[in-house]
């Protein structure tokens, strides 16, 4: 009955957060019947299980979805966004819409940028540059999925993105683990995805097909908005506040802010704070400065960043406190949501019939990475969220990961970036929240686009999922 339980608990959260139900009800609610089927005492599990689990997760992320959220409002409010991609796309032109696409996208999100922030730049310019070069609209979201939430959300070393940060405290490592391995998943990811995008580009004209949309007003429903907080880190509903400037900066000091964030990390991560004496206070308040080092370096880089936009285009941020506000309040329903995933999870764990399923995984053929790989995709794709699915996991089975590395002579930087790129596949089936908020704003259906962003987003990851996993089997990390 236990194994029952977590079963359909799991099946209700999924199924009721699909329908837009939000997460911050459900997954107590979800955790409670689990409880209730496996004959465990509700309230202490509720209070000090899930919330534990909960309040975990806040400690240990609110500083980086706030700053985040932060740096985001900034890029967006400053203009900087739309500058970088006006001069992407002036630069590569009409004839090459598609890569002007991606890469605007992928600068952005790879820089530090909300995925959700990025979509309202990215989805009015991707319209003009598709109306302008006669490519059918339906194909927006692949093109824009492909440069903002494949590999520079997970593959790409240094991405400060959630899904690159989770797997650190958890393996000792920083967003910059298995660089080597990290790049040739960029590679494969980014050029399966342009050519399939040439390919359906092709099909399209040759079909006659040309562009068909609209420049109706861009509207998040309350559903879409419940959806897209459970998969990203910032809530789309606060983009309305502070003051967007009509007069962006120029590309040079547009994309400054994006390299500071990269710069910084690197030197903190890999240069100055491994340097630094941590003893004293990894006595005092008992922190493992090893699996923290890489937490701080994101804290400091995005802070530099922040600091480094306002001052540069300050003004051109009319209502600066507003806009910080904003940016600020845009951090507390998505990491209130992916915690409350983390306290589900943490209860689902303290059932005794969790001990099924965690040999179960463990002892998967082929080993730790096999067992690792498959963890993550299947929970990313049950759960609809890379970041959910993978704390989650992690939570639950990190130190159990990290003892059959230790056993099997793996380097934990290999199963940060499989944890990563996995997590990324499955993740974008129909009912993720980044899925829905992109078609929506695109003005665009399933129908029409969502095979197209399979390809791109999926199929695409998969493959460099498998090159990585070849290849840190046969040579290790680098």
């Amino acid at each position: 009955m236990g194994l029952f339980g977590i079963l359909l608990g799991l099946g209700l959260l999924m199924w009721f957060a699909y329908r837009g139900w939000s997460v911050l009800l459900l997954a107590p609610a979800a955790a409670l019947v689990v409880a209730i089927i496996s004959g465990e005492p509700l309230l202490p599990h509720w209070t000090a299980t899930f919330m534990g689990g909960t309040a975990r997760f806040v400690a240990q992320w609110f500083p980086m979805f706030l700053l985040g959220g932060i740096f985001g409002k900034m890029m967006d409010d400053s203009g900087s966004i739309t500058s970088i991609a006006r001069f992407l796309t002036e630069r590569l032109g009409v004839k090459r819409t598609m890569l002007s696409v991606v890469l605007a996208s992928a600068v952005v999100t790879y820089g530090g940028v909300s995925v959700f922030v990025a979509f309202f730049v990215l989805v009015p310019m991707a319209r003009e540059m598709f109306r302008a070069a006669n490519i059918p609209a339906r194909l927006m979201p692949a093109a824009i999925g492909l440069g903002a939430f494949t590999f520079t959300m997970s593959a790409m070393p240094g991405t400060p993105s959630t899904n690159n940060a989770i797997p650190m405290p958890y393996f000792g490592t920083t967003t910059f683990a298995a660089p080597g391995l990290g790049i040739i998943a960029s590679i494969i990811t980014f050029a399966f995805g342009m050519w399939w995008l040439a390919h359906i580009e092709a099909k399209a004209r040759a079909a006659g097909e040309g562009y068909t949309g609209d420049g109706e007003a861009i509207v998040i429903t309350e559903k879409v908005r419940e959806q897209a907080t459970s998969s990203g880190d910032f809530d789309p509903n606060e983009l309305v506040h502070g003051q967007r400037s009509d007069n962006g900066p120029s590309f040079l000091f547009a994309v400054l802010p994006l390299i500071v964030v990269i710069a910084v990390n690197f030197l903190m991560a890999l240069v100055v704070l491994p340097r630094i004496d941590f003893s004293g206070a990894e006595t005092t308040l008992g922190i493992n400065i090893v699996s923290t080092i890489g937490v701080w370096a994101v804290l400091i880089a995005l802070a530099a960043a922040i600091v480094t936009v306002i001052c540069v285009n300050y003004g051109r941020l009319g209502k600066l406190r507003e806009s910080l506000d904003a940016g600020a309040n845009s951090a507390v329903l998505p990491i209130m949501t992916v915690a409350s995933l983390v306290g589900f999870g943490a209860v689902v764990a303290a059932m005794p019939a969790f001990n099924v399923v965690r040999d179960a995984v463990l002892q998967i053929p082929g080993g730790p990475l096999v067992s690792l790989v498959v963890a993550m995709n299947a929970l990313a794709g049950l759960t609809g969220t890379a970041s959910g699915g993978m704390a989650i996991a992690l939570n639950s089975l990190g130190s159990e990961y990290m003892r059959l590395a230790a056993e099997h002579g793996i380097d934990p930087a290999l199963m940060h970036r499989l944890t990563t790129i996995s997590a990324g596949t499955l993740d974008a089936l129909p009912h993720n929240g980044t899925v829905l908020l992109l078609l929506q704003i695109s003005k665009q259906t399933h129908a029409g686009s969502y095979f197209d962003m399979v390809m791109t987003v999926i199929v695409g990851v998969i493959i460099s999922l498998v090159a990585v996993f070849v290849l840190g089997s046969m040579f290790g990390s680098f």
